[in-house]
């Protein structure tokens, strides 16, 4: 029995570790082509370039006068600062009126929330499009930002909701004797309980905005002058050839700071989701 389990761990092991090196590929293949010439990129994409490797082309894309890279960081942080603090507003509240519902109505109620989450992005980007142009919101960061903020909200108030649910009612039958409202239980009392799991969620909404390419170039366009870190990149991009000198460090720089905040706060997810398991 116990060789069982070991081989079963052993094969476990060795998939995940395929899974993760065929995921990495990408990243190896930007970092590696960051810091060649076009020749030796076309030549051997593959293959590092030791001798010829030089931070030129990274100085190159960082001083690029198609597209500031420091505006595209501006645009993108704001970008996920808004969604993020527009999607906990309002889904920590309704996880809250959910989470103390009665259950066969908070199951339903939950249900036609986190429907969103199957729908693919790409699908109703379109009719999204309409709308936005209806009410004067087309190729406007405020009408990007609605819209990412309701592209999170399915997740945040499905993640929201687990972990309310299983706080004990009886801190809010304490909070109503000494005479607190639902309000000020919620933001005074439930509110400071989540957050190792508002982190989690900021982290992950975050990665989700930053990466995110289809929805800011529908949205905001090349005419609305206003690019992210991922739009930028068309920049670089020319009609007929394409210029990977400039691609693949631009490329780098926009995903530097996400890796880094990743690597960074990796324990808060762990310890956020942890914390929700452990409390179910």
């Amino acid at each position: 029995m116990k060789k069982t389990l070991t081989s079963a761990a052993t094969v476990r092991v060795a998939f995940i570790s395929l899974v993760s090196l065929g995921m990495l590929v990408p990243m190896y293949l930007l970092v590696v082509n960051a810091f060649k010439s076009q020749q030796e990129i076309l030549a051997n994409p593959f293959s590092p370039s030791f001798g010829t490797a030089t931070f030129q082309y990274l100085a190159d894309a960082w001083n690029n006068p198609d597209f500031s890279i420091l505006k595209g960081y501006g645009v993108t942080i704001a970008l996920v600062l808004c969604v993020n603090a527009l999607a906990m507003a309002v889904c920590a509240p309704a996880a809250y009126v959910l989470a103390r519902t009665p259950k066969l109505i908070s199951r339903l109620l939950l249900f036609f929330f986190i429907a969103g989450m199957f729908i693919p992005t790409q699908v109703i980007l379109v009719p999204v499009i309409f709308v936005l142009r209806a009410i004067g919101l087309m190729g406007t960061l405020p009408g990007l930002i609605l819209f990412m903020t309701a592209t999170t909200i399915p997740f945040t108030l499905f993640v929201f909701f687990g972990y309310i649910r299983v706080l004990p009612r009886s801190l809010d039958e304490a909070a109503a004797i000494d005479g607190a409202g639902r309000y000020y239980t919620l933001w005074r009392i439930i509110v400071p309980l989540m957050r190792p799991i508002i982190a989690t969620i900021f982290i992950l909404n975050s990665l989700s905005v930053w990466n995110d390419f289809a929805s800011p170039q529908m949205i905001l366009g090349p005419g609305s002058g206003v690019y992210t870190v991922t739009t930028g990149v068309y920049a670089a991009v020319g009609q007929y050839s394409t210029d990977y000198t400039k691609v693949f460090p631009t490329l780098l720089l926009a995903v530097i700071p996400i890796l880094v905040i990743f690597m960074v706060m990796q324990r808060h997810i762990m310890s956020g989701l942890a914390a929700g398991a452990v409390k179910g």
